[in-house]
């Protein structure tokens, strides 16, 4: 079992910064990757970012343009997303899922079987 807690989101205008903060409990063995992945309302979920547990390589979806930045602190067993530039567009709930299963990429959103609650990020114009 894997359990992830996100934090961090909150009501921002547009071009602020938030960070987004997931803890990650449960058996370490049960984390391939990481990432944070979002919907808006009416739209599919998107990954936005991601990580490798074991080799810390990064994924960023195109989309981003760069102004996101995951991260991780092992000793907290935290991941983070930087969020900076704020658009309207990145109005969202924000969750951190993980990958359970072994998956050959941490972009397979298909692998992703565990989820926090997710936190809620809105961008006013």
């Amino acid at each position: 079992q894997v359990q992830l807690v996100e934090s961090g989101g909150g009501l921002v205008q547009a071009g602020a910064s938030l960070r987004l903060s997931c803890v990650v409990s449960g058996r370490a063995f049960s984390r391939y990757g990481v990432g944070w992945i979002r919907q808006a309302p009416g739209k599919e979920r998107e990954l936005v970012a991601a990580i490798s547990w074991s080799s810390g390589n990064i994924y960023y979806a195109d989309s981003m343009e760069g102004r996101f930045t995951i991260s991780r602190d092992n000793t907290k067993n935290t991941v983070y997303l930087l969020t900076n530039s704020l658009k309207p567009e990145d109005t969202a709930v924000y969750y951190c899922a993980a990958q359970s299963t072994w998956s050959p990429s941490v972009a397979l959103i298909e692998k992703y079987d565990y989820w926090g609650q997710g936190t809620q990020v809105t961008v006013s114009s």
